[in-house]
């Protein structure tokens, strides 16, 4: 009895070939068909007495949809469910100055959902909230001059927490785990003096929503691994992220990648950051707009950080050729040069400007390079701040200085927000306002875009400034309940190995004027080989 599937293959082979054109001896074409094309519902109709009245028409709803059901089941949920998603309580990032002058976001985790308002960081990769507390901030409102009720989450209080075990492949401290205990522990330090936090990690929810404001009312309950720190040190007891911090760095326990390998959104997230107000905005599975002007990450495979490469810099009118790599790091505040990079961006400023030093205290403000000015107009604007960065494109400082008032708010003077560093380079929260800023993990570069994150495309909010208002008491199941949501199974407790982001090197071009034997081949061979090659592929589409 004849094989259905290999009679399939030949005559596949067969169509193929006679498709395949012979050209100056050595070349061939093969006339290729799409698996819904006229021409193939014709052939396999007449070879196969299959029906092909309910294949879709092309262009239609349903030709899309089936082609993306393909896609979906082929790749494995590879392919991101949604455009770009944001927190449940909107894509707003509020800059706090009592906070220490990070961007915070207000997360939902857990069952019942806890409220937590969150520094974004992309310096780090660890999502941790404080719990189980035997040293932490204070969370009452005020401790630090705030209308907003800090909350904690507790994983004996979720219905949907599950410990994350030693032998879970995000436990980096498996060798800490003791032996009353299989819950995996982690300790992470900052750069920040004396500044850590450790704990056990945890799976649970966060509540996201759709970032384009589409599909009003979807909730989506993805679950994440996250810190519960029950131990902070340094300035985490001071007044930096009391209410824990989103890591949102390359390694594969962030939440953004967790989210990408879970299939819900690409594999990417945006930062609006705004020039003259304190909030902003944020969005993940945002790749940003084809007009960006874009640099290539810098990825070091033992540390994968979002580091970028600078070939020249100009401050005014005078060039500094000098060439360094800096991390964009959104956690912290302030832009830190190295030592060299420093000291001749400083002093070419410094020669520039036409306004006396100011006096000023030190130990209150850390900024070396202060100037008196009585009004915002009178300083000069001409000394702008401009990077190239690898790649060409050009990255300026929109708004480099910070200003200062006495105690009746008068302005008295201004300083260059830019700080000495012993080695590494940062450019900070300062450096990107003014700025949409791309963190694109799936092509490894970062894009940038001047903008006043009021008018952007994914944003679900309103076009007005936002007013900072107490929180509202934690959401509870009920909150969604009528309201469609979606949820999925982790994979972050499978065995796969843990990953690291880094770009691999492409293939050299071969070089055309080589006499490989494979130039030489019979054409016969060739033309056998190539038409099986491509049957068999298009045979795998087609099923």
């Amino acid at each position: 009895m004849e094989n259905p599937t290999l009679s399939l293959i030949c005559h596949t082979i067969l169509l193929l070939s006679l498709g395949f054109r012979y050209s100056n001896g050595q070349s061939y074409s093969l006339q290729m068909y799409h698996k819904f094309s006229h021409e193939v519902k014709e052939w396999m109709t007449s070879r196969h007495g299959l029906d092909t009245q309910t294949w879709p028409m092309e262009g239609s709803n349903e030709y899309y949809k089936t082609l993306h059901h393909h896609d979906s089941a082929r790749h494995g949920r590879n392919l991101a469910e949604y455009s770009s998603l944001t927190f449940a309580e909107g894509n707003e990032t509020i800059e706090l100055q009592q906070l220490g002058f990070l961007f915070y976001t207000v997360v939902q985790v857990g069952t019942p959902n806890v409220t937590l308002l969150v520094a974004l960081d992309t310096g780090s990769d660890l999502f941790w909230v404080p719990c189980d507390c035997q040293q932490c901030a204070p969370t009452s409102a005020a401790s630090y001059g705030l209308e907003i009720n800090l909350q904690t989450y507790s994983p004996s209080a979720s219905q949907t927490s599950k410990p994350v075990t030693c032998n879970n492949t995000l436990c980096d401290l498996q060798n800490q785990c003791s032996k009353s205990s299989d819950q995996c522990p982690y300790n992470v330090t900052y750069l920040s003096e004396n500044t850590s936090t450790a704990g056990t990690l945890v799976e649970d929810v966060l509540y996201l929503i759709p970032g384009d404001g589409s599909q009003n009312g979807t909730v989506v309950k993805a679950p994440i691994t996250f810190g519960c720190g029950s131990v902070q040190t340094g300035t985490f007891l001071e007044a930096a992220a009391p209410n824990g911090l989103l890591g949102l760095g390359i390694e594969p326990i962030s939440v953004p990648t967790i989210l990408h390998k879970s299939g819900i959104v690409s594999n990417s997230f945006s930062m609006c950051f705004p020039a003259n107000t304190s909030s902003g905005r944020f969005a993940f599975g945002d790749k940003g707009s084809s007009d960006q002007k874009e640099t290539p990450f810098i990825i070091n495979k033992l540390h994968p950080t979002y580091n970028i490469g600078v070939q020249e810099f100009y401050v005014g009118n005078a060039l500094v050729k000098t060439q360094f790599q800096a991390l964009f790091d959104t956690g912290t505040s302030f832009t830190y040069l190295a030592d060299s990079v420093y000291k001749s961006l400083t002093s070419n400023y410094h020669l520039q400007t036409q306004d006396t030093p100011l006096t000023i205290d030190r130990s209150s403000v850390p900024f070396e390079y202060c100037y008196n000015a009585s009004n915002r107009q009178s300083i000069n604007q001409g000394r702008k701040i401009t990077f190239n960065f690898n790649g060409g494109n050009n990255f300026s400082a929109i708004q480099p200085l910070v200003f200062l008032s006495d105690v009746t708010g008068k302005l008295v003077g201004y300083c260059l927000a830019v700080l000495q560093s012993s080695s590494i380079s940062i450019i900070g929260q300062n450096f990107m306002a003014g700025y949409q800023i791309v963190f694109d993990r799936d092509e490894l570069k970062l894009g940038w875009k001047e903008a006043d994150c009021y008018d952007l495309e994914y944003s679900s909010s309103s076009a007005s400034a936002p007013n900072i208002s107490p929180l509202q008491s934690p959401l509870g199941p009920s909150s969604f309940v009528g309201s469609p949501d979606t949820s999925y199974t982790s994979s972050s407790s499978g065995s796969t190995p843990k990953q690291s982001i880094s770009p691999d090197a492409l293939p050299a071009n071969p070089n055309p004027n080589s006499t490989s034997d494979a130039t030489h081949l019979n054409s016969f061979f060739l033309h056998i080989a190539l038409s099986f090659i491509v049957a068999i592929a298009i045979l795998t589409i087609m099923l």
